[in-house]
């Protein structure tokens, strides 16, 4: 009986580290505010192409744990710097929706233009790897002065 006492308590900490440790894999909403306003900062003080090489690098300051800083032209919309998808840079994102019709960059801009300059949009995206749609919020900001929104986004 002591033995399988023990082996459970073994297992359930085994666990509890387990997910503790995957959950800290997560980023965090607050970190995605952080990093776009780092990056935001970093425009101000380097410059958009300093910035852009930056935010492109997928080894880079701008990419941790499951998140990404990724830029987009707060009047059209195209995309100005991605990590994880180069290709999309240069490409005009605004008809793209979500499986529930959600104009996911629509809506970006829509906060990124707003009186407060940032906002949070939700909709569904597939988790990188997963065919299936998952929920996820991304933030964007804008930088003060500048045509040029950044966002990232944490999966819910």
């Amino acid at each position: 009986m002591k033995k399988v006492l023990i082996a459970t308590l073994l297992l359930c900490s085994f666990i509890a580290f387990s997910s503790f440790a995957f959950a800290s894999d997560k980023a965090t909403k607050d970190e995605c505010v952080a990093m776009c306003k780092k990056a935001a900062a970093m425009v101000t003080e380097k410059g958009a192409e300093a910035t852009y090489k930056a935010l492109n690098d997928k080894n880079g300051p701008f990419v941790w744990k499951d998140s990404y800083v990724f830029a987009l032209d707060s009047e059209n919309g195209k995309i100005l710097a991605h990590p994880m998808k180069p290709g999309l840079i240069g490409k005009d994102l605004m008809a793209l929706k979500d499986v529930n019709g959600t104009m996911i960059f629509v809506e970006l801009l829509k906060a990124a233009q707003s009186a407060k300059g940032e906002g949070w949009v939700n909709y569904m995206w597939p988790k990188p790897g997963e065919k299936a749609p998952s929920k996820k919020a991304s933030y964007v900001y804008k930088v003060p002065g500048q045509n040029i929104a950044l966002g990232a986004g944490v999966y819910e």
